[in-house]
């Protein structure tokens, strides 16, 4: 599997796995989660670029900057998590399940199938994304947007949320396309749970 496929395994699991640790031991549960994870991308990155560790976590196109953009992603990911679960305690799940779903989605579709492609503007660099790859993103969210209505008690199906996923799921789309690079996992779990919170539990 290439390194990039494994970063976007590895990224899966962290956002799926924060659900279960939130399920469990709510904030706490997530707090010890993300000491355990700290753990780990600490470790990769006093290993080094050799090691098979830190491979899994860089991707070749990030070069010269890799622990850059592995260090980046994490405090994106951890102060994202962290706020969301801080204002909006159980529905931090949904920005759990649209950052790892929906973000994920993006790269691997967009490497695969992408042939049109857009640039943008991210600080000094051009960040080059396909219309493909944000699809796959657009679906994706939408996924985990259901996902998260199915398991969280607080939110329920009907002709609402038949609108606002959509809806919720676009949004989401446009965050991760124009978010600052590497930065989009706080917009990515902040985003969707504030608007499901208006949007959803009224």
């Amino acid at each position: 599997m290439r390194a990039g496929y494994t970063r976007k395994v590895f990224h899966v699991l962290i956002f799926t796995s924060a659900v279960l640790a939130n399920g469990l031991g709510g904030f706490r549960g997530v707090c010890v989660f993300g000491a355990m994870v700290s753990l780990v991308v600490g470790h990769a990155l006093l290993l080094g670029p050799s090691s098979a560790r830190y491979q899994a976590l860089a991707r070749e196109q990030d070069r010269p900057y890799r622990t850059r953009y592995i260090i980046i992603p994490y405090f994106a990911t951890l102060i994202g998590g962290m706020v969301s679960n801080i204002f909006f305690g159980p529905l931090s799940v949904v920005g759990y399940l649209v950052g790892g779903l929906g973000d994920a989605a993006g790269e691997p579709a967009g490497t695969r199938w992408g042939s049109h492609p857009y640039v943008r503007h991210s600080g000094r660099a051009m960040v080059t994304k396909t219309f493909e790859g944000s699809c796959a993103v657009l679906v994706a969210s939408s996924l985990a947007l259901v996902i998260a209505v199915a398991i969280t008690p607080e939110l329920h199906f009907g002709l609402r949320s038949a609108v606002a996923i959509p809806a919720i799921a676009l949004v989401c789309t446009l965050v991760e396309a124009f978010s600052p690079r590497g930065w989009d996992n706080v917009p990515m779990q902040i985003v969707p749970t504030i608007l499901t919170t208006f949007l959803l539990t009224k």
